[in-house]
């Protein structure tokens, strides 16, 4: 009985062991009511309206935290306190995650939200632990330090955005991603290219970037062409492999009823093979998402004109400015996640039918 116990409340346990610590340390009671009262909160109810309350009580500790980090001198019950308010942190967001609202609207929301909080506290954490144990600049700047950063240098950050994402990722991705599906689908009709091609488009696939941005370079100089070319060779063999795999999908059934309706190849393909592909095709456009701007990147620091994220993060670095380094990053980051985001938002519209949207 007593083990049981332990085990089903360990989180609140250690939690609270933690917050009574603190206060051997010289932590702060308003910090130990705070996570007192969240703790008690989760463990009196389990409904809905009392998670948003005790996250609310939470997150009003985590703001009188940052404000005790800014203006006064750290002792060590603050650091019993915060790794309270880590656990704390898990238990609420894994509250939110097991909410299932009524609402369709609501459970769309929820899908936002669940990842939001986790991304805060990611955040917030790494703000403390930054500020409050003095780590250097030159290691890791805090979040606070990267906003700044990205406030005072948005005409810079455009500028790169600009060159490597519009003249370089956006095309290199639609050559790419175009190509490997045409030649996707002659594939498909040869059964020679089937078994010769594959193979070595999976030999190139290997291919290092650091070995291919150089002779991409030399041949399309120093402008974006060149960058969109390596992005071109990157998301190409993804894309095909991908293609061909999906058109591979549909059944003998399948064609067996394209044929008694008196199909032909293009409308057996149209009509039946593309639709079932599209899960497969939207896994080579997700995963070209991010290598498309990896490769992008990655280019640039073998040449470009002065202007890039490449170019701004080689450069950067060396001048040991690495706050515009990690706003450069966190563009990239942005970037990789809404484009990543949009053809996940694209494909839930086009497979709407596919059994992994549909929940038992």
């Amino acid at each position: 009985m007593f083990f049981s116990i332990i085990k089903r409340y360990y989180f609140y346990i250690i939690a609270y062991l933690s917050i009574i610590l603190s206060m051997f340390y010289d932590g702060s009671i308003i910090g130990f009511l705070f996570i007192f009262i969240f703790l008690s909160l989760n463990l009196i109810s389990k409904k809905t309206y009392n998670v948003f309350i005790s996250g609310i009580m939470l997150h009003l500790f985590v703001l009188y935290l940052l404000s005790e980090l800014y203006t006064s001198i750290i002792l060590p019950g603050f650091w019993f306190q915060l790794f309270a308010a880590w656990l704390s942190a898990i238990l609420f967001v894994s509250r939110l995650a097991f909410i299932n609202p009524s609402f369709d609207i609501l459970k769309k929301v929820m899908i936002v939200v669940v990842p939001f909080f986790f991304g805060l506290w990611v955040i917030l954490l790494w703000e403390i632990i930054c500020i409050g144990l003095k780590v250097p600049q030159l290691l890791l700047p805090a979040p606070s330090l990267i906003g700044v950063q990205i406030f005072n240098s948005l005409d810079i950050l455009y500028s790169d955005f600009h060159q490597t994402v519009i003249k370089a990722v956006i095309p290199g991705y639609i050559y790419g991603c175009g190509a490997a599906f045409i030649l996707a689908i002659i594939i498909d009709r040869s059964p020679f290219l089937q078994r010769g091609l594959l193979p070595v488009g999976n030999l190139m696939s290997a291919m290092p970037i650091v070995g291919i941005a150089p002779i991409m370079v030399m041949w399309f100089g120093f402008d974006w062409q060149s960058k969109a070319a390596v992005v071109s060779i990157m998301t190409f063999f993804p894309m095909l492999v991908n293609t061909v795999a999906g058109l591979q999908v549909a059944s003998n059934i399948d064609h067996d009823v394209m044929s008694t309706w008196g199909s032909n190849y293009w409308q057996s393909l149209l009509k039946m093979r593309l639709p079932k592909a599209l899960p497969l095709i939207f896994n080579g456009l997700k995963i070209n998402s991010t290598l498309a701007l990896i490769g992008a990147i990655v280019a640039e620091f073998f040449g470009t004109p002065i202007v890039g994220m490449g170019f701004r993060i080689s450069v950067e670095a060396q001048r040991m400015s690495f706050d515009l380094v990690w706003a450069e990053i966190a563009m990239a980051a942005l970037v990789g996640s809404c484009f990543y985001g949009c053809l996940a938002l694209l494909e839930r519209y086009l497979t709407f039918w596919h059994p992994s949207f549909h929940r038992k």
